[in-house]
C-alpha cells in the first residue's frame, strides 16, 4: 500500500466535464474515470445522507481494486446529535459502507465550528469525544476534525491518541497554518495522518461560483505543507490528503500542484 495518497473531496462536479472529464462522460461513469488519475477519493455526499447500498456497490465496481475511499461521517452523528445517542445512525452508516470492503479507508468525523451561542463548550466537546471514541470499531481508521482552533491542544490531542484516532489537520481561513500545528507537541495522535485542504468558501464564492479553473495562486501554502509531508513519509506515517474545489477553485489542479511540490523532494511523488 502506498505511504501517500491524495485525492479530491468527491469526484461528482460536473465543472469537471471538458477539463477532467472528456466531453459526453455520465455522471455515474465519473468515479471510474477519477480513478484513473488518483488512487483516492474523500466522499462528501455520505456527510448529508448515508447512501443506498446498490450505488456503493457500484461505487465498488467501478474502481480499481488499489483504489481507496475516506467518508464523511454523516451529520445527523456530528452536527444534530453531536456524537450522543447515535449508535443507531452510526450502525447503519458503517453496515452500507462495508460493501466497500477493503476500499474503505479513514472515516472522518467532521465537527461544526461551535460558537458560543452553540452551547457547546471545549469541556463539554471533549467530555463527549471521551465517551464516544471507545465505542468506535477498532477494525476501521478514524479522523476527527475540529474547527474551534483553539481547543487544539493536550486534552483534545491526549483525548484522539488514547482511542487511536487521528487529528484531521485544515488549511481553513480559521485555523493555525501548517508550521504552527506541526510544531505542537503530540500533533500525530493515530497511526495515520489526515490532511484537508478546505480554503475559504465564501471568499472564492465571491470570485466563482464554477469549479473548472484555479482562480486562487495557493503555491506558497502548498510548499508549506509539501515540507511537513516530505518529513511524514520519511518517517513511515501513511498520509491521507484531499483537496476541496473551494481551496483555490479547481482541485484536480491543486491536486497537479501538490504532486509537482512533492516531486521536487522525492521524483516517486511526482
Amino acid at each position: 500500500m502506498p505511504l501517500l495518497r491524495l485525492g479530491a473531496s468527491s469526484w461528482s462536479c460536473k465543472d469537471w466535464v471538458g477539463p477532467f472529464y472528456e466531453t459526453g462522460t455520465p455522471p455515474n461513469e465519473f468515479i471510474r474515470a477519477y480513478a484513473r488519475k488518483f488512487n483516492t477519493v474523500e466522499i462528501d455526499a455520505t456527510f448529508y445522507a448515508v447512501p443506498r447500498e446498490a450505488t456503493v456497490k457500484g461505487w465498488r465496481e467501478r474502481t480499481p481494486e488499489e483504489f481507496l475511499f475516506s467518508a464523511k461521517a454523516p451529520q445527523v452523528i456530528t452536527h444534530e446529535k453531536q456524537v450522543s445517542d447515535c449508535d443507531r445512525e452510526l450502525t447503519h452508516f458503517l453496515k452500507v459502507m462495508s460493501i466497500l470492503g477493503d476500499r474503505l479507508g479513514p472515516i472522518l468525523l467532521q465537527f461544526p465550528y461551535f460558537s458560543r451561542k452553540s452551547g457547546m463548550t471545549e469541556t463539554a466537546f471533549l467530555d463527549r469525544l471521551a465517551s464516544f471514541l471507545p465505542s468506535l470499531s477498532s477494525e476501521r481508521q478514524w479522523a476527527v476534525e475540529v474547527r474551534n482552533k483553539t481547543w487544539l491542544g493536550p486534552a483534545l490531542l491526549d483525548t484522539l491518541a488514547s482511542n487511536g484516532v487521528a487529528l484531521a489537520l485544515i488549511d481553513h481561513p480559521w485555523m493555525w497554518r501548517p508550521d504552527a500545528l506541526f510544531a505542537m507537541d503530540g500533533i500525530q495522535t493515530g497511526p495515520f495522518m489526515y490532511i484537508r485542504w478546505l480554503g475559504d468558501r465564501y471568499g472564492i464564492e465571491k470570485i466563482t461560483k464554477t469549479w473548472k479553473e484555479t482562480v486562487v495562486d495557493r503555491a506558497a501554502d502548498l510548499d508549506q505543507w509539501v515540507t511537513h509531508i516530505i518529513r511524514l513519509l520519511n518517517s513511515r506515517v501513511p498520509t491521507f490528503g484531499y483537496v476541496n474545489n473551494h481551496y483555490a477553485g479547481y482541485a484536480p489542479d491543486t491536486l497537479n500542484l501538490l504532486h509537482e511540490a512533492l516531486g521536487k523532494f522525492d521524483p516517486r511523488l511526482q
